[in-house]
């Protein structure tokens, strides 16, 4: 399999008369096509709903996008929430999932309705305390422990997981949420992180169907939502088969027909949280080669580094890149392509087979739709770079400015000291 950009170098060449490199591109048809295939995917369950998890693209122009075709949106913060209510998010539109959650951010959640999710057992008593009561619509998240496998292949390992409950925590949680005025309940858990394998969600979807269907018989527990949460992966590596998202579907079609229609549960509607799924490929990080060093290995430096993209030198995650213009050229130059961070690991690729690179040309670095810009920072003083999105009709809308030193420096407002900043 072969990863082809969405983007050509002549529409590079002319955003970069505009706006300079490195900068965020997200390809809006993309988008939107694959967000119908996944409604179209689990059409079958009447009350399906995506929740997009802000976490992994928080721009309210992209996520506008999903919001027009139906996707509720997945916070996990205070300003997740207020930027879900600037766009007009309120009510069941809202999951709030957190952990070691501060009251101020389950007060926010109750204000606006939003559906919470609790992260523990203990969080019953802190919610009721901060907000004076228990909702009437509330959910749990699950946590079986051990490992999580597919055939013998281990997937993750929830049992080292921060997140969620145990099978005793949660029959207790939904004993005492009953009791406390709770009348309509759901259950997420989230086993595996970024799988490429069409059995993931079915499995996942088992195991929750099961422990929704003993759930039930244990506590009288009215189930209204089962919520699958993320876990399905992208190919971030050209020799990958991505997901077919109407097989997982049918997948999970037919777990819910065997498990939950039998025990009167037919009516249960489904959740998703697919932050990666739905913009990964969807979005990449465009960036121009500046430098060139030849020491003891070969180098290729360009303009952008670990603050716009994190996931190689937090991870070691692979993203493919590729050389805009220079596609068919031969792969035989070995580089390590840089960024200009005081630390080693400030590396997009190491030892990367690439056609040869000279100083000027466009890198395009796949993937980084979801959980790119999100998790960037500003270390070494570096500005965080803009946002744009390739339109439907090929026009280019900036979404987000690139930061600027009088941003980097605006939280020394109160002392003066930066006042002049801007007549650099």
């Amino acid at each position: 399999m072969e990863k082809k950009p969405f983007v050509t170098l002549e529409q590079l060449r002319e955003m970069k008369k505009t706006y300079p490199t490195p900068f965020h591109l997200y390809d809006e048809k993309g988008i939107r096509k694959n967000a119908k295939k996944l409604q179209e995917a689990f059409s079958w369950n009447p009350g399906f709903r995506e929740y997009f998890a802000v976490k992994a693209t928080p721009n309210p122009f992209i996520i506008n996008i999903l919001k027009e075709l139906g996707c509720g949106v997945d916070c996990s913060s205070e300003t997740e929430l207020m930027m879900a209510e600037a766009m007009g998010y309120r009510g069941e539109g809202i999951m709030f999932s957190s952990n070691d959650t501060p009251p101020e951010e389950f007060r926010l959640a109750d204000r606006l309705g939003a559906i919470i999710n609790l992260d523990d057992f203990t969080h019953i008593e802190f919610l009721e305390k901060t907000i004076g009561r228990i909702p009437e619509t509330i959910s749990c998240r699950y946590n079986p422990g051990g490992l999580f496998k597919i055939s013998n292949d281990i997937m993750d390992n929830p049992g080292d997981s921060k997140y969620g409950m145990t099978a005793d925590q949660l029959k207790e949680a939904f004993r005492v949420l009953k009791e406390k005025g709770a009348k309509r309940f759901g259950i997420h858990a989230f086993l595996a992180s970024n799988t490429v394998t069409n059995e993931y969600y079915p499995m996942l979807a088992r195991v929750l169907f099961e422990k929704a269907v003993q759930l039930k018989e244990e506590t009288g527990a009215d189930i209204r939502f089962i919520n699958l949460s993320g876990g399905i992966g992208i190919p971030y590596r050209p020799d990958q088969e991505p997901n077919d998202i109407a097989a997982i579907g049918e997948g999970v079609r037919q777990a819910y027909e065997e498990i939950l229609v039998p025990a009167g549960m037919g009516d249960v509607a489904l959740c998703t949280e697919l932050g990666r799924f739905m913009l990964g490929p969807y979005g990449c990080l465009v960036t121009t080669a500046i430098h060139e060093k030849h020491t003891h290995k070969e180098y290729i430096g360009v303009d952008a580094c670990a603050v716009n993209l994190m996931r190689p030198a937090m991870y070691g995650a692979y993203h493919h890149i590729t050389v805009m213009g220079k596609e068919d050229r031969p792969h035989d130059h070995k580089y390590d392509v840089t960024g200009s961070l005081c630390e080693n690991n400030d590396k997009f690729a190491i030892d990367r087979m690439l056609p040869e690179i000279e100083k000027g040309d466009i890198l395009v670095i796949h993937d980084t739709g979801a959980h790119g810009f999100s998790m960037g920072y500003n270390y070494n003083g570096k500005l965080r770079s803009a946002e744009l999105l390739l339109k439907e009709d090929g026009s280019v809308q900036m979404i987000r400015r690139a930061e600027t030193p009088e941003d980097y420096f605006a939280t020394f407002d109160f002392s003066g000291l930066f006042g002049s900043v801007g007549n650099r």
